[in-house]
């Protein structure tokens, strides 16, 4: 999978509300009113991660979720991340 530049990933990046490129991959982060909705998301995303073969680094602390995408093969951010980001964005306007 080829890196995207800087350039490409800014110009993408403009279409994902909510997310910042920066040190190499792309962030954002969601707060839910509790732990338990935090963790139903985080589910549904991990599902959906293993069935794209990619998978997020991610942080959780209570009702906080913490995403950052990159493609480790490719020592950046690749079609694959916005890929991904697509997929979580979708989960999350899911859930209301």
């Amino acid at each position: 999978m080829k890196k995207l530049t800087d350039e490409e990933i800014q110009d993408r990046i403009k279409d994902y509300d909510g997310w910042t490129y920066a040190k190499g991959a792309i962030h954002t982060s969601f707060q839910f009113e509790n732990f338990k909705e935090a963790f139903t998301v985080m589910t549904r995303i991990a599902f959906e991660a293993e069935d794209q073969q990619h998978h997020p680094n991610w942080g959780n602390v209570y009702n906080q979720l913490e995403i950052s995408l990159s493609t480790h093969d490719a020592d950046g951010v690749t079609e694959k991340d916005f890929k991904l980001a697509r997929t979580i964005e979708d989960i999350i306007e899911a859930t209301g």
